[in-house]
């Protein structure tokens, strides 16, 4: 059996596309939050992923962040005419943990054992 040119190409580009298949490089998964704790995800309709199957970005936990205030903006709450203007650096705590029924964005890793849960979806 003899191959000519063209066929031998094709055969070989199709032997380089069905290994990065295999591989399953990263790729784009929509899902929704089953659970908050534990966590769980739906992606496809039989497939739920655990906590342990995830990595969290910083856009769906709870953390802290340092702004800087400015007295223009920035004053204590009070009932009265008195109050003080805050200044400088300060910590916030942003509540940003997923919530039950939440859509989510996740890439699915190389492999496809972990996924990275990259934000909420818009909307949601």
């Amino acid at each position: 059996m003899s191959l000519d040119m063209n066929e031998m190409i094709r055969l070989v580009k199709r032997a380089a596309v069905d290994a990065m298949q295999a591989m399953k490089p990263c790729n784009a998964v929509f899902g929704t939050v089953i659970k908050a704790v534990p966590l769980e995800i739906q992606v496809e309709q039989k497939l739920t992923l655990s906590a342990a199957q995830l990595i969290l970005s910083r856009n769906v936990t709870r953390h802290e962040i340092e702004v800087e205030l400015t007295p223009d903006v920035w004053a204590t709450e009070t009932e009265s005419a008195h109050n003080h203007k805050i200044t400088g650096k300060r910590k916030l705590t942003l509540h940003n943990e997923l919530k039950a029924g939440e859509k989510v964005i996740l890439l699915r890793c190389e492999g496809g054992q972990k996924f990275i849960v990259l934000d909420r979806l818009g909307g949601a």
